[in-house]
């Protein structure tokens, strides 16, 4: 069924979809480009996919375009992502040039005639060079954990980081002391996404068989990339350490993404820790499995989000969102999302998780007051409606610099 900005007035209040589209009138016309380095895979690519048509829709003139890169090119930028996230990675100088290199290549190839550039995450950062061809306003959107990067890969990435018109951050502790405009601007979902869309009970289920997953027991899950950051390791130890004391079944359900090269590593690592128990489950989703993981979030007792580290976890929010209890590891902006005892509950290590799950397997009266909490706080703050609104007043605030009062 298809979908029109007018239909979330039944998911958020009247006067925040009014105010959505006054802002959208003042920018009728104008024109948006969006960069990020793959179109399948990850939170970003999934967000494009949803606002880009809804900004058409409301009469901006958005685009989307993806970089185009090697492996050599995405090995690189893997480790960059990891140093970004505090992860202790050798750096090289070959490796900075090789990522100028393929960044150069694909500036010869793009054209940016834009009132707007948007330019997600560090792949595709340099490309500011492409700034003195036109007046286009320059945002870097960072959806990366940058609390405590790096310091020698910080440095040459602020370079390209200082000539941009504004960045924007996921969370107050990711922003840095720079000399442009920071915007705190959360990460949303779509409420009738097929990720997140009310599912009949003959859908849920058909998705359990599919994947012969039984309904026997309570079942834990975690939806993730195959990916360090997100612990699958941690997750198996967590739930030896609740099989202990209670009989359930977990559900690590996973992806891989095109700039993601670690990922079948780290699935055949999870496989091989796993072996043959029968109550520990390892999806493998193919790409668009949003219906999948929607009914794996519905099916299950409890969703689970051991990060290690998170830039957001739009994970979490989809959870919230279905009135799941959540247990997640307080890293990122997971505690943006997770109010420890209200909308969820945190955690700070393997014990820490397996000891929350138990609680909430042995109290399903607490687990259901969490998921109705939950729901609400994804409704007020993390809609796509709510982001759309944070862009588009960010898009007029860059139009009008240096003006005291802007009148719309």
């Amino acid at each position: 069924m298809k979908i029109n900005i007018n239909d979330y007035a039944q998911v958020t209040r009247r006067q925040n979809l009014d105010e959505l589209l006054l802002l959208a009138e003042r920018l009728r016309g104008r024109t948006v480009k969006m960069v990020n380095s793959t179109s399948v895979g990850g939170g970003v690519a999934e967000m494009l996919h949803r606002t880009v048509p809804l900004y058409n829709e409301l009469g901006l003139k958005v685009k989307w375009d993806v970089i185009k890169g090697g492996g050599d090119f995405f090995n690189i930028t893997k480790a960059f992502h990891n140093a970004l996230h505090g992860t202790k990675v050798e750096i090289t100088r070959e490796m900075f040039d090789s990522f100028l290199e393929t960044n150069a290549q694909n500036e010869k190839e793009m054209v940016f005639d834009d009132d707007f550039v948007v330019i997600h995450d560090p792949q595709p950062l340099p490309l500011i060079a492409k700034k003195k061809e036109g007046n286009a306003k320059w945002i870097w959107r960072c959806h990366i954990d940058t609390a405590n990067p790096d310091p020698v890969l910080w440095e040459f990435l602020k370079q390209f980081i200082a000539r941009y018109d504004a960045s924007i951050y996921s969370s107050p502790s990711f922003a840095k002391e720079l000399p442009i405009a920071q915007y705190l601007i959360y990460p949303a979902i779509d409420p009738f996404a097929d990720k997140n869309r009310e599912l009949t009970r003959s859908e849920i289920d058909a998705v359990l068989r599919k994947y012969s997953i039984p309904t026997d027991k309570p079942i834990v899950t975690q939806v993730s990339r195959f990916d360090y950051l997100k612990d699958p390791i941690g997750v198996y130890e967590a739930y030896k350490l609740v099989k202990r004391h209670a009989d359930c079944r977990f559900v690590y359900a996973g992806g891989t993404a095109s700039d993601d090269p670690e990922s079948n590593k780290v699935l055949a690592e999870l496989q091989e820790r796993v072996g043959n128990d029968p109550n520990f489950h390892i999806l493998l989703l193919p790409p668009f499995a949003d219906l999948e993981v929607n009914a794996l979030q519905r099916a299950s007792t409890i969703v689970l989000q051991k990060s290690l580290r998170e830039g957001f976890g739009l994970t979490v929010t989809e959870a919230l969102w279905k009135s799941k209890p959540v247990v997640a590891t307080a890293v990122g902006g997971i505690p943006l999302q997770v109010i420890h005892n209200l909308t969820g509950l945190l955690a700070h290590s393997v014990e820490g998780v397996a000891y929350q799950i138990r609680y909430l397997l042995n109290n399903p009266a607490a687990a259901e007051r969490l998921g109705k909490y939950g729901h609400e706080h994804v409704r007020e703050k993390f809609l796509i409606t709510r982001k759309m609104r944070n862009y588009l007043l960010m898009f007029i605030a860059l139009q009008h610099q240096g003006e005291p009062i802007i009148s719309l």
